[in-house]
């Protein structure tokens, strides 16, 4: 059915969001004192009972007053620098330097290269896993080259640069990672911690640990992949902001890790009982000179400021294998003693002058998480995504769409999709699976990748409908978790419809809330992007904010943040499969988005933005293969 052009409900036209609003007039909470970027205030021991209410509430302040100073206003961004550095820009690539250097394999992309392809189809995961492969150095290969590889180069002019398959913000990639493993023949034989080198493909060894450490905690062909930020990489171009985008940046990792893991046979979760401490001895990043946060932000020459903030970690075992249990208190303790290891390695320099925006590092040391007593770990079985028609599926392999996956830079304005891809982009982006004609609720996470998480979902996702044949342009509002909806239902607009969609597969909670032509509305409200809609669609990422902080604590904020990158990556993928482009917006202007749902106060928040469409390719740049790649750091 044809588009026809409608007249918009009067919110959508209120000339009040086109206009310079006024500042928010809620007075922000006092800021914590000057304090250390690593974990000097947590051990491996549990957080004194006596000093968690008054940290609780210390620490969700802190997050409160980032997260509102933070936002970008019609007439006020958020702070950041008022030109690039490019005389300082971050090298995008951590070496250590002296640590033995283990090059990993290439692999052929295409089907066609290579007959007997070790990639399943893309479509398939969403089905069943396939059989597990065993750990060798081929698979880790496999696994490192298919999520946070180079995936090109690129050139014009004068520039080049490097494109990886997991996204960034601003291709800036703040994100580290660790391969924590058992023996594994021609890598190491025994136990080792390893950083990865994405530039060179290779593996960096750290050091070896004890011998009995996977064999007393995990089943047999597991493995850890740890993740830490270098907040600098991102903070050099978005200033106070960037620790929201570092975030969405793990939650990409996280996702890019979790689908090329599926494609061979092995399920990841994430291990979330174990304090940031824990984490930092298990990568080997305490061993970094101690930052300490000034007063106010400063520019000079500060080395320290490019440690790595410890993010999480994630199990990897074999699909099946889902009986086993963490002994959080042993394998804590077991850490704390990593301290006592060689470390190999010394970590290079990325930039000769910083500066420093301090209320990220504050912020940082208000979210690391404490060891606790009592966290559980548990594997929830896994849930299908049925395909509602194999027409919209290109029959592409995993490797060939994460590998080609791009980030688009304009869309066309002129790609329509059809209403049934457009319902099979939101199943996969639905946390507990989708059966059709089933109604099971929506909240779990169960379905692949989001079954990595260890929480229930928090986010939904407001959407700008504006070209998909035989479904109105709108407003929209996926619920992904349906045991919110009465809570978004009593917070938004009265006048929102809530209706089933013509066409809406029964178990896919998609609501229509109201009917107008958003083009001009989304483009403003994402820091006046055309990209926002010029798209099929386009969408906000709405968490359920500060109801989740007070229920768990100040350390969900990043999570919430994770969480909206590995539904970002989904969507960067989902597109991909149907032979579009996608784009994650971290620009836009918070409190407009939530006046156009009638949101009030924190109990949700938008906390990324998302474009989906026909994208426009720039003929002026070349594209060159990732290995071997020009002698640059870029």
């Amino acid at each position: 059915m044809p588009l026809h052009p409608l007249r918009p409900p009067p919110f959508l036209t209120n000339n009040r969001l086109f206009l310079l609003p006024a500042a928010a007039s809620t007075r922000a909470p006092s800021t914590m004192s000057s304090s250390s970027s690593s974990s000097s205030s947590h051990s491996c021991s549990v957080v004194d009972s006596r000093q968690e209410a008054e940290q609780h509430s210390l620490f969700l302040n802190q997050v409160l007053k980032y997260h509102n100073q933070t936002k970008h206003h019609f007439n006020n961004y958020a702070k950041g620098p008022h030109g690039l550095d490019w005389a300082n820009q971050p090298n995008p690539f951590r070496r250590y330097l002296s640590a033995p250097l283990i090059p990993l394999q290439h692999l052929p992309i295409d089907q066609q290269q290579n007959q007997q392809s070790d990639s399943p189809l893309y479509s398939s995961l969403f089905l069943s896993f396939p059989s597990p492969q065993p750990v060798t150095k081929s698979t880790i290969s496999q696994l490192f080259y298919d999520s946070l590889a180079l995936s090109a180069w690129k050139t014009t002019g004068f520039s080049t640069w490097s494109l990886r398959v997991n996204p960034s913000s601003g291709n800036l990639h703040p994100t580290e990672a660790y391969l924590i493993a058992p023996p594994i023949d021609s890598i190491s034989d025994e136990p080792f911690v390893a950083h990865y080198a994405p530039k060179e493909h290779s593996l960096e060894l750290r050091t070896r640990v004890p011998s009995d450490f996977f064999t007393k905690f995990f089943p047999e062909n597991a493995f850890l992949v740890g993740f830490s930020s270098i907040f600098w990489r991102e903070a050099w171009k978005y200033g106070e902001r960037a620790f929201r985008y570092c975030n969405h940046d793990v939650g990409h990792a996280v996702a890019a890790v979790t689908m090329a893991a599926a494609a061979l046979g092995w399920d990841v979760k994430l291990i979330d009982g174990l304090g940031y401490s824990d984490l930092e001895k298990l990568m080997g990043l305490e061993n970094f000179t101690k930052f300490k946060t000034p007063n106010r932000s400063v520019k000079g020459i500060l080395p320290e400021i490019e440690f790595e903030h410890t993010d999480c970690v994630l199990v990897v075992f074999p699909n099946g294998a889902s009986e086993f249990r963490l002994d959080y208190q042993n394998l804590s303790s077991v850490i704390c003693k990593f301290s006592q290891l060689n470390w190999k390695g010394k970590p290079n320099s990325l930039s000769k002058e910083h500066v420093c925006w301090d209320i990220i590092y504050r912020t940082a040391d208000a979210v690391t998480k404490p060891f606790k007593w009592g966290d559980k770990f548990t594997i929830n079985p896994f849930q299908t995504s049925e395909l509602l028609s194999k027409s919209s599926s290109k029959g592409l392999s995993v490797r060939e769409i994460v590998r080609k996956r791009r980030s688009a830079v304009d869309m066309d304005g002129i790609h329509i999709m059809e209403r049934e891809t457009f319902y099979q982009i939101l199943i996969h982006c639905l946390p507990s699976g989708f059966r059709n004609g089933e109604k099971a609720k929506q909240g779990k996470h169960t379905g692949l990748p989001f079954r990595v998480l260890d929480w229930d979902a928090e986010v939904h996702a407001v959407l700008f409908v504006h070209r998909v044949s035989g479904l109105h342009k709108g407003l929209y509002f996926l619920v992904r978790n349906e045991y919110h909806f009465d809570q978004l239902k009593r917070a938004t607009r009265t006048e929102f419809k809530w209706e089933k969609p013509e066409g809406c597969p029964d178990g896919l909670p998609l609501y229509e809330l109201a009917r107008g032509d958003c083009q001009t509305l989304a483009k403003k409200l994402s820091c006046y992007q055309d990209i926002a809609g010029d798209g099929c669609f386009s969408l906000g990422m709405v968490a359920r904010f500060e109801p989740t902080l007070r229920e768990k604590s100040a350390w969900m904020y990043p999570r919430l943040f994770w969480e909206t990158g590995v539904l970002g990556q989904v969507l960067y993928l989902e597109a991909h499969a149907v032979g579009i482009s996608a784009t994650g917006i971290g620009c836009y202007f918070d409190d407009p988005v939530h006046e156009v749902l009638g949101l009030k106060g924190s109990e949700f928040q938008s906390l990324y933005h998302f474009t989906v469409g026909g994208p426009v390719l720039d003929k002026r740049i070349m594209s060159l293969p990732p290995y071997p790649g020009p002698n640059i750091d870029a």
